[in-house]
């Protein structure tokens, strides 16, 4: 079974920086890709950047320019950097991995469960 947990989520002031990782356990997997997400209350999840398995990334436009997301595929890890906070970048922030999964012998989509950030003066 595969396992993503996301850490980092903080409240910091507008301007301010703050990176969130995220660290995908278990067993006999790959990582095909790694995202991050986020949500506010009563509006749907949104793409913030994707990093896939030749290290291409895909960065929302209010990302661009202000977030870089990287991923450690031998750690099985993925780290969000967020620079230039405003207060419209308060969202639960959630990872997603796509992996193949040897014990299952299929592709499997984790989430986690989420990290809080809030930028707030």
């Amino acid at each position: 079974q595969v396992q993503v947990v996301e850490s980092g989520g903080d409240t910091v002031r507008p301007g301010e920086s703050l990176t969130v990782s995220c660290q995908a356990s278990g067993s006999s997997f790959t990582i095909n890709a790694m995202g991050w997400y986020r949500q506010i209350p009563g509006k749907d999840r949104e793409l913030v950047a994707n990093v896939d398995r030749f290290e291409n990334v895909e960065y929302a436009p209010h990302a661009i320019g202000r977030f870089t997301a990287s991923v450690n595929f031998a750690k099985n890890s993925l780290t969000l950097i967020m620079n230039s906070l405003n207060p419209e970048d308060t969202a639960t922030y959630y990872c997603k991995a796509l992996v193949w999964s040897y014990a299952v012998s299929k592709p499997l989509e984790i989430w986690g469960r989420g990290t809080q950030v809030t930028v707030s003066s």
